[in-house]
């Protein structure tokens, strides 16, 4: 048999080798294999290291350890994510939940003026956005909208799972199953690479929905769409709030202004980089 001991210093040095990830990095990924395997905290770990496995808990641990060593994300094989303080279930249907994404969050929280505002995310997902934004401000109406039935079902399980209930979920492509309705503050982080990109065939990307992450030639065929249509579906002074490409807020700064938006600006992500660009829909103050 292994103990945790044994299980940390073997198994991270061989995700560290196969995954080309730093020793704590690493020795991270290892140790929330055997917290969930075990239903432990960290702080059990890190307190009994001679703990022995069982012989069903090594078996189960090291199919999962396979699969991660195989380049499967961590979430997929945990089956959930942490985004903006809350714990998110996600599937192989969902994208998962990324640190930069937060930003898009954050912005929109702060364009939220009143109670009763109504909140639009296009291409939910496993819901992390609409769900965060739904959280932060009980106070306002979250329409969520997909059109992977799949991908709806895990975030309709997540706002179950959170207790969120100022959120709704629409099936549909864009803007095509909402009819005439109109939104306060429409978000979404939507494909944005392009098709040929050669990241899409590296790292967790594999692993990942290709039509959740790939996007015509230049990466911004669905941010095209998107902005063309949105001024249908805003009130007087909506804000329409986009993440992108590393590359793409210039160009999207120009969609946006194309379309008839002003108060057109772009935010910077963790590195640095401008990664969320929105607008406000002329007949704003």
């Amino acid at each position: 048999m292994s103990s945790i001991r044994e299980r940390l210093a073997q198994d991270a040095a061989a995700v560290r080798q196969a995954l080309a990830l730093e020793q704590d990095e690493a020795r991270s990924e290892v140790q929330a294999l055997l917290q969930a395997e075990l239903g432990v905290s960290r702080a059990y770990l890190l307190a009994h290291p001679e703990r022995v496995l069982t012989e069903q808990e090594l078996s189960r641990y090291q199919a999962s350890l396979q699969r991660r060593l195989q380049g499967e994300p961590l979430a997929y094989i945990l089956g959930e994510r942490e985004f903006y303080g809350l714990n998110f279930k996600v599937t192989p249907a969902t994208l998962i939940p990324r640190p930069d994404t937060e930003l898009l969050v954050e912005l929109a929280l702060a364009r939220i003026s009143s109670a009763g505002a109504r909140v639009l995310d296009l291409g939910t997902g496993s819901g992390a956005i609409a769900l965060s934004i739904a959280h932060g401000r009980p106070d306002v109406e979250v329409m969520a909208v997909d059109a992977s039935e799949a991908a709806l079902s895990v975030a309709q399980e997540n706002a179950g799972r959170l207790r969120i209930r100022n959120a709704s979920f629409v099936l549909g492509d864009w803007f095509a199953a909402l009819g005439g309705m109109r939104f306060d503050l429409i978000v979404s982080n939507p494909p944005y690479i392009a098709a040929n990109d050669r990241h899409l065939a590296q790292g967790d990307l594999r692993f990942e929905p290709a039509c959740a992450l790939a996007s015509g030639a230049d990466g911004l065929h669905d941010i095209r769409h998107i902005i063309s249509e949105a001024g249908a579906h805003l009130a007087a002074g909506g804000w329409l709030m986009l993440e992108h490409g590393y590359d793409h807020a210039a160009q999207v700064r120009a969609l946006l202004r194309e379309a008839g938006f002003n108060n057109i600006h772009s935010d910077k992500d963790l590195a640095g980089i401008e990664r969320v660009s929105g607008g406000q829909l002329h007949g704003s103050a």
